[in-house]
């Protein structure tokens, strides 16, 4: 399994758009700071997207007292256990993570969790890689189905958008390993 984070922040991604001849597409702006960093696994066989959403406001972090790195490793722990609980121990001995470097793959929690979830083995690839990520390219995919020129009044329709964009990916598995340049299709061998 290919796994990765991307944030998707308040602020809109502007892109080429299409318009109404001789009228310019206005999308607006606002200075927020809010994000929602979204977890992800692909499965380069099946195409199956296990996926979770951390939603992240600016007046919540200074309050709580939790570091950014500690909150993403708590988060990143979430989502290991979701991977387990799609694929669990009794039907898959070994689920192979493949991981980037980033600092909150790491630490107390994640061994707690891995732990817990015998089954996941992490996979850690060379610094400074991620054309090594298949999942990467899901990122732009999300993004251009579901917060390009758009400005969310809220963080609550951000997430909905996103669950909506992902829930679309997990709906068309096929899609999915296309997306991933994964040439094995379900019909070549009867186990994922």
């Amino acid at each position: 399994m290919s796994q990765d984070e991307a944030r998707f922040p308040m602020v809109p991604t502007l892109t080429a758009t299409l318009g109404l001849k001789g009228e310019r597409p206005v999308i607006g702006t606002r200075d927020c700071k809010d994000v929602v960093h979204t977890f992800a696994s692909a499965n380069v066989l099946t195409g199956q997207v296990t996926s979770r959403l951390y939603g992240s406001l600016t007046r919540t972090r200074r309050r709580d007292g939790l570091s950014k790195m500690k909150r993403l490793q708590v988060a990143f722990c979430h989502h290991l256990l979701d991977v387990s609980r799609a694929y669990p121990a009794e039907t898959y001995p070994e689920v192979l993570l493949v991981i980037d470097n980033a600092p909150w793959h790491r630490g107390r929690p994640v061994d707690w969790a891995l732990n817990r979830c015998s089954q996941l083995k992490l996979y850690r690839l060379p610094p400074y890689s991620p054309q090594l990520q298949p999942i990467e390219r899901l990122w732009r995919s999300l993004r251009r189905r579901a917060t390009h020129n758009q400005l969310f009044p809220e963080l609550a329709r951000l997430q909905q958008a996103l669950r909506s964009g992902l829930g679309y990916f997990r709906s068309r598995p096929q899609a999915v390993l296309q997306l991933l340049g994964s040439s094995w299709s379900p019909t070549d061998s009867h186990e994922p």
